[in-house]
């Protein structure tokens, strides 16, 4: 593992990563232990991560979030604009390591505050075959994959923060469709629901 550029104080890019794993732990344990051992940190080296985090966030000194993610992840590597629906914004990307295929997107209204944040697939990376109910496995794609390759989806507020959910119908392999609950964190596929 390459040794990480210290910025923020004592927090890098290394250490952000293990944030988002830790909103991931909840959903699935077993990949999350799984990158952390890859990252070569432990479990108390991803939760301290996660504390650090929070503390900076909820401090009464806190950055805004642009300014913390600059501070933490560099300058991005790419700015680019972007229009959703009705609203210009400007999409700043950065690379993680532990996901080479992906990057960290935060999202700017024109005002410049974030308006969303969260892993998107890499310009020029291939995309994931999504064409049926088996091929929604954990991490195998984002939240915009999913409504795009499963359209119309519906969107479900999160049960926590960083946390997305779609419902949409898709073929069951045999024939036949299922309506599905997607659920994302940081807008990464983490598990499938069928619904009754």
């Amino acid at each position: 593992m390459p040794t990480q550029k210290r910025l923020a104080g004592s927090f890098t890019p290394l250490d952000f990563q293990l944030v988002l794993l830790r909103r991931m732990a909840d959903h699935n344990p077993d990949l999350v232990d799984n990158a952390r051992h890859e990252l070569g940190v432990s479990l108390t080296q991803m939760r301290e991560a996660n504390k650090r985090w929070q503390a900076m966030v909820h401090s009464p000194h806190a950055r805004g979030s642009l300014s913390r993610y600059r501070s933490v992840l560099g300058e991005p590597e790419s700015r680019t604009a972007r229009r959703v629906g009705d609203l210009d914004c400007e999409a700043w990307l950065w690379p993680l390591t532990l996901w080479p295929d992906l990057r960290f997107e935060v999202l700017l209204a024109p005002n410049g505050s974030v308006w969303n944040e969260w892993l998107v697939r890499a310009p020029g990376a291939r995309p994931p075959f999504l064409q049926s109910l088996a091929d929604l496995t954990p991490w195998s794609c984002t939240v915009d994959e999913a409504a795009h390759a499963f359209s119309p989806a519906h969107p479900l507020e999160g049960t926590a923060p960083n946390r997305w959910g779609l419902a949409f119908a898709a073929p069951d392999g045999r024939g036949g469709r299922q309506d599905v609950v997607a659920e994302f964190t940081w807008g990464l596929l983490q598990r499938t629901a069928v619904r009754d």
